[in-house]
């Protein structure tokens, strides 16, 4: 590898855990929460809270740093093997955004991975709140490393933030809060009308302070009258409540208005509530070698937005 000359690469030993968290926290953004060692531990298990079905279908992931020449670690990349048809994963990779060390660590996961098809950034990791996928803005040289190593990508999210409270939000009337059954440790907050659900949200458990919207659904002969936005301020006020200051969502936006999953309206509700974007997050894949069975995630980001159906 020419372009990495001055470094070297070796497996991650336990005296590597201080300045690998400080290399993931170069990249932290607004709204997530900073790596901690626990959460460094269940993401080199392959785990995440929200992920752990998904998580069923690989293999204990390798961790790999990158140093230089003297002793820094300037780099880490984590990579897994799906079980069923051994096709690879590059889990996550932080560089502080140097171009050598990530087309080196690409290089690297590529040459150490089985000659099959290969996703990078795929879904969340136990590193983020929910932070599925990777913020192209905010990691651009990243982004330009994969793409100049065959991979392709697909918009998925549009990652949001908020302060905490929002007293100027409705509240609605008639909630009531249970645990959900989905995500652990997440709370649903459901509006029953005439013994059925009419509007419903998911908010996920505060960490470090930050909170997480997962999904508000409307039926449609309830929209129209304000409902999403009052079940909005119930859920960023069950979020404070929790102990949350901020609070995170995300929103599956990349359909032109018009389609099936048009979020325009939704996007404009968040934005009225006090939502600011934050960067728009992508996923990449690699064909090589067999190609792999079509296939639907376990488990994800539900879209942010108002859907059909209850």
């Amino acid at each position: 590898m020419p372009s990495l000359t001055s470094l070297s690469l070796r497996p991650y030993e336990p005296t590597d855990r201080t300045p690998l968290l400080a290399l993931i926290d170069a990249d932290r953004l607004p709204g997530q929460p900073r790596a901690t060692a626990a959460m460094l531990v269940r993401a080199m298990q392959g785990s995440a809270a929200q992920e752990d079905p998904w998580w069923g279908e690989y293999g204990p992931p390798s961790v790999q740093v990158a140093v230089d020449a003297g002793g820094a670690l300037v780099g880490a990349v984590s990579c897994a093997r799906r079980a069923e048809d051994d096709a690879g994963l590059i889990q996550w990779l932080h560089c502080r955004e140097d171009a050598a060390v990530a087309e080196g660590l690409i290089a690297h996961a590529l040459t150490a991975l089985p000659p099959r098809p290969v996703e990078a950034f795929q879904f969340a990791t136990a590193l983020t709140q929910g932070l599925e996928a990777l913020p192209v803005r905010h990691r651009p040289v990243t982004r330009a490393a994969l793409e100049r190593a065959g991979f392709a990508g697909e918009r998925l999210w549009r990652y949001m933030r908020a302060e905490l409270p929002r007293p100027e939000l409705p509240r609605a009337v008639g909630l009531d809060i249970v645990d959900d059954t989905e995500r652990r440790a997440a709370r649903r907050l459901r509006v029953r009308r005439e013994g059925r659900t009419v509007a419903e949200a998911v908010v996920g458990p505060p960490v470090q302070g930050i909170g997480v919207l997962w999904w508000i659904e409307v039926c449609a002969e309830a929209r129209g009258r304000g409902l999403g936005r009052a079940v909005l301020g119930s859920a960023l006020a069950a979020l404070g409540d929790l102990g949350a200051d901020q609070v995170v969502l995300y929103v599956d936006d990349d359909e032109p208005p018009g389609g099936e999953r048009d979020r325009t309206a939704a996007n404009a509700l968040y934005q009225s509530a006090g939502f600011t974007e934050v960067d728009h997050l992508w996923s990449y894949s690699l064909h090589r070698g067999a190609a792999t069975p079509g296939r639907t995630r376990s488990v994800a980001p539900a879209p942010a937005a108002p859907r059909p159906g209850a």
